[in-house]
């Protein structure tokens, strides 16, 4: 990592640590897949996500030879699955619960819900790469709470209720066009 004016690759991993991520799986035919914690939506029309591989990763040319990959959006209690897909490992899905895509991407058992993508383009970005998705199908989705990382660790959320209101209320423009 480039240093500038006291910027180290352990700081810069402490200070964006305070963001607090969900963690995904992100899966494809053969079956490959990994844990991923960049993940995010990128456009409404048409229907984008991204997610972030390292270079290195061994997971990333199978996605691209596929064309296609599912992102699992984990539940709270499966920090073992993303243990095993966090992991570099000879065939991560041996004992793993899964059900093929319209794609054919590996859908997991028990998790939040998942999108299934066309792969659309990727976007160099230092040591990762950026890749994009066109969204072909959407998953049911479950009443249960996300696997969060915050600070290094697995966090939970406090489980005390929703949020004082939707995002719709606590906003006073009109219509937030900024905010999926």
């Amino acid at each position: 990592m480039t240093v500038h004016s006291g910027l180290t690759a352990d700081r810069f991993r402490a200070v964006l640590g305070h963001f607090c991520t969900g963690v995904a799986v992100v899966t494809a035919p053969g079956p490959v897949g990994f844990a991923c914690q960049s993940f995010a939506a990128l456009s409404l029309d048409p229907p984008l996500v991204l997610f972030c591989a390292g270079r290195s990763s061994r997971s990333l040319p199978l996605i691209r030879q596929a064309g296609v990959f599912a992102v699992n959006m984990l539940a709270e209690d499966q920090q073992g699955l993303s243990t095993v897909f966090g992991r570099s490992g000879p065939d991560k899905f041996a004992g793993v619960a899964w059900n093929p895509a319209g794609s054919g991407s590996p859908l997991l058992a028990g998790v939040l819900t998942w999108v299934d993508c066309e792969l659309r383009a990727e976007h160099d970005a230092g040591d990762h790469v950026i890749v994009v998705g066109e969204v072909r199908e959407l998953g049911p989705v479950s009443d249960g709470r996300p696997l969060l990382f915050y600070r290094g660790r697995y966090a939970a959320t406090d489980g005390g209720g929703e949020s004082p209101g939707h995002l719709d209320s606590l906003v006073t423009w009109s219509r937030p066009t900024d905010w999926m």
